[in-house]
């Protein structure tokens, strides 16, 4: 058997957008094979029409010689296809084997799931206890429970989206290690990702996307990750560099801030100490569940701060809501897009419309002017690229890369005195990544301030000057970057080395 899936002349359109357009490509058994291309470019698309969630309109697929047309996930499983997505699907209150049991289609009377997963776990080298909480567990281990409860079902080809966007570069390093023991077992990966660099060390067949159309089935380390990320965008990047990194006088600081979390799974502060000058990019490292989203709550204003432990400009901005900071010139973009930095059932121009401040051309004496939100919001889609029908689309239509581009562009296009911003590039393509990337670097440059929440450490090493690492509620002094400081970052986000 040359190709364990083939596809032929795939076609998907809706409405007048053809989101796969004539698309014609294989994959081989035992082949770890990126899929990649720009936000929109047609790769999600292409993904449900494997797995069966969505029916192409026109082309054909072969499974492993035959003929392939899945109705739905379940049949397309039924062949021996899994995936594993970007957001995981697990309920935290039940066992890691409570998880996997649901998520199983076939469930025997008899099966002792316990010892299936530990097989499993041991052969694979992914370390899991199954009776252990999945609120307990690290962002890492519970895509182990992910990767098992595909496993059990014995895939022939797995899907996998996004799978490194939250992990440590330890857990990276474990995940790669365990694709490869799959491929070796035969098992076909389809590696859909934006980090163009793992792709290089992991895949050794790529087929790249753009608008839709196939352009390229190239090897990937044929090609470093710029020549890759020109071949997705079709045109050449802009190389990042700060042109003047001037600091001038403190703005912001963080004094001696603690908290005890409210949730039963969440993480308590402890003590958080920070200062930002203007000009400055500050990064905060870490992996996901550190405490992150209890800090966000405390600096967006959604939870009220000790007094004098959060000051902006020399004033005590504690007590503050969201709003009344956004009227200083501190503006915020949260982690989760939909339902915390834009309204789903609000057209584009309407989200652009809340994050207003008072000074804003968007309203004036509390009347609307709907012409210069509309100006303000097609501006943003333009310098942004958000790839979208109208501004009065609604937010939830857009793809999630889409919509942080927006987000993103909402909150640069009002020139912030201090902006806040939790996983800036989160689902978005390398070149929409350096655009954002871009635009961050040139707001410092013009003397803003910037704090980085992200748990992409090559997001961070390439913008901030200044590091620090949240882990377990505490955070580090800033990581002098002359002295091993990649090593000193990785020691401290794993816990291995004392804050």
């Amino acid at each position: 058997m040359k190709y364990q899936l083939e596809i032929q002349n795939i076609t998907k359109s809706y409405g007048d957008l053809k989101a796969n357009d004539d698309i014609s490509l294989n994959i081989k058994p035992a082949s770890i094979h990126a899929l990649l291309g720009e936000n929109g470019a047609g790769k999600s698309t292409l993904v449900k029409v494997i797995y069966g969630s969505l029916q192409a309109d026109s082309g054909q697929m072969q499974w492993r010689g035959e003929g392939y047309t899945p109705k739905s996930p379940f049949e397309a499983r039924e062949q021996g296809i899994a995936m594993v997505f970007q957001h995981f699907s697990l309920f935290e209150s039940l066992t890691v084997a409570e998880n996997i049991i649901l998520g199983l289609d076939d469930i025997g009377v008899d099966t002792d799931f316990t010892e299936q997963i530990i097989k499993y776990s041991k052969q694979y080298g992914l370390d899991i206890n199954p009776q252990q909480v999945v609120g307990d567990l690290s962002v890492g281990a519970r895509q182990r429970v992910e990767i098992i409860r595909c496993l059990m079902q014995n895939p022939k080809l797995l899907i996998m989206d996004e799978p490194t966007s939250v992990l440590t570069p330890q857990e990276v390093t474990d995940l790669f290690i365990t694709l490869r023991k799959l491929a070796e077992d035969g098992c076909a990966i389809l590696y859909i990702s934006h980090k163009l660099e793992e792709v290089r060390q992991l895949c050794s067949q790529a087929s790249i996307l753009r608008g839709g159309q196939l352009v390229q089935n190239c090897n990937p380390q044929d090609h470093n990750k710029h020549e890759l990320a020109e071949m997705m965008i079709g045109k050449k990047l802009v190389q990042l560099a700060r042109t003047n990194i001037t600091t001038g006088q403190d703005i912001f600081s963080i004094n001696n801030l603690s908290r005890k979390s409210e949730d039963m799974f969440g993480v308590d502060l402890h003590d958080i100490s920070l200062t930002i000058k203007k000009g400055s990019i500050v990064g905060i490292a870490g992996v996901a569940g550190n405490g992150q989203d209890e800090l966000m709550e405390l600096l967006i204003g959604e939870v009220e701060a000790p007094a004098e432990s959060l000051v902006f400009k020399g004033e005590d901005i504690g007590r503050l809501n969201s709003h009344q900071r956004r009227q200083l010139s501190m503006f915020f973009i949260p982690e989760e897009r939909l339902g915390h930095g834009a309204v789903p059932d609000m057209g584009l121009h309407e989200n652009m419309l809340l994050s207003r401040p008072q000074k804003s051309e968007m309203t004036n004496y509390g009347v609307i002017n709907w012409q210069n939100v509309e100006k303000l919001t097609q501006q943003v889609i333009n310098d942004f690229k958000v790839q979208t029908q109208s501004s009065k689309m609604l937010a939830k239509s857009l793809s999630g890369g889409n919509l942080q581009k927006f987000m993103v562009g909402r909150e640069l296009i009002q020139n912030p005195e201090l902006l806040i911003v939790a996983q800036p590039t989160w689902g978005v393509d390398a070149g929409s990544e350096n655009n954002i990337h871009q635009s961050l670097i040139a707001l410092a440059d013009q003397g803003s301030a910037i704090l980085i929440i992200s748990q992409d450490l090559d997001e961070i090493l390439t913008l901030c000057e200044q590091i620090h690492v949240l882990s377990e509620g505490s955070l580090s002094a800033a990581v002098d970057m002359e002295d091993k400081g990649l090593e000193k970052i990785s020691q401290l986000m794993v816990g291995s080395e004392k804050q």
